[in-house]
This record gives structure tokens, C-alpha cells and sequence, in this order.
């Protein structure tokens, strides 16, 4: 795995979260666990983490797992975006790509560690732009990285990252390959 700029990722992602609308957060996502507000704070929650991971920081005490809109703060538009700000920032030094780091709780080489934050950025941008309705557009550098991580999964899933692949016509639009890769169905709508 190579290094990554995961600036276009995240500010896409900023600006997608931006435009979340309050009666949309109890609504519905490609993730079936996780509704709109659920995610939103993964989506921090990820960006704070996988910060801390570049820059090779212990978070400060136990942090449970992201994903509960009862969380939010009455902040969160500004505060996700100037954390996800962060983590592209974080990932644009050099030695955030060396060693050994941690997410999670788990113990991962950095590159891997950044290649994962560029993933859930642009799984995770998709999932948000398809529960809100707003057009998604992500640049062909993050895509083809993503396309290279998530092909390395078993096609029946692997829990707690990827559901069972969703067939795909090799014809389709990468993003949409690539979505069925992650195991969500690219026509998924919350309707």
C-alpha cells in the first residue's frame, strides 16, 4: 500500500456532513445497524481516532465504539468537519504512513491505518450522500485505493467492516463496483 492524500476525501465528506438536516438523522442508511445520526457520529469518531493513529497517540482513556447519534453535540457540523480537516492533515505527514500505530484498539501498520481512514471516508461519504439524497462525487485516486483495499476481503464479508458482496455488472461505474465490494447494494435508497 501506498500513501495517500486523504484531503479530497475528507472535505467531500465535510460538506456532506454540513448539509445533514436534523429530521434526516433518525432516518435510514446503507449501513443497516447505523441510522443517519448513528453514522454521523462514527463518522466522527473515525476521524478523531484515525487521527490519533497518524500522529501515533494513545487516546486518552478507554473509547467505546462510535456509531450513537445520542452523542451528538449541538456543535456537530462544525465541530466533524474541522476534525476530519485534522485527519487529512494528520495523514499528510510522513510518518504517519511508518511503523506501527493503533485504531481502535487494534495494533495495524500505518499504512494500512491510513488506507483504512481513506476507505471509511469514502464508504462511509457514499452511505451519507445515498440516506440524504445529495449528489456524491469522489476524485479517481481515493477510489482506485479504496477499489485495491476492499478487493483483498473475502466476498462473504468480514464482520464489523464489510458486508457479503453485492453482485455488481463489471460494466458499472467503479464507485458502484467498488460499493458492491463493501457489501451495499449501489441502488440502495431510504425509501
Amino acid at each position: 500500500m501506498s500513501k495517500c492524500d486523504l484531503t479530497a476525501a475528507a472535505s467531500t465528506m465535510a460538506e456532506l456532513i454540513r448539509k445533514v438536516a436534523d429530521d434526516q438523522l433518525s432516518g435510514p442508511t446503507p449501513c443497516p445497524d447505523y441510522s443517519l445520526g448513528d453514522l454521523v457520529d462514527h463518522v466522527g469518531g473515525f476521524a478523531t481516532a484515525f487521527t490519533w493513529a497518524a500522529n501515533k497517540e494513545v487516546p486518552p482513556g478507554a473509547q467505546g465504539p462510535s456509531g450513537d447519534a445520542s452523542r451528538l453535540t449541538d456543535d456537530w457540523r462544525r465541530r466533524i468537519p474541522a476534525d476530519l480537516a485534522r485527519l487529512a492533515e494528520a495523514w499528510k505527514q510522513p510518518d504517519a504512513w511508518t511503523g506501527m500505530t493503533q485504531a481502535g484498539g487494534i495494533d495495524l501498520p500505518g499504512e494500512v491505518a491510513g488506507v483504512v481512514a481513506l476507505d471509511e471516508l469514502v464508504i462511509h461519504g457514499w452511505d451519507v450522500a445515498r440516506a440524504t439524497g445529495q449528489h456524491y462525487d469522489v476524485d479517481s485516486e481515493s477510489l482506485d485505493a479504496v477499489a485495491d483495499f476492499v478487493q483483498g476481503f473475502s466476498s462473504d464479508g468480514t464482520p464489523g467492516l464489510f458486508g457479503p458482496r453485492v453482485a455488481v455488472p463489471d460494466n458499472a461505474p467503479q464507485l458502484e463496483r467498488v460499493i458492491g465490494m463493501a457489501g451495499r447494494d449501489p441502488k440502495w435508497s431510504p425509501k
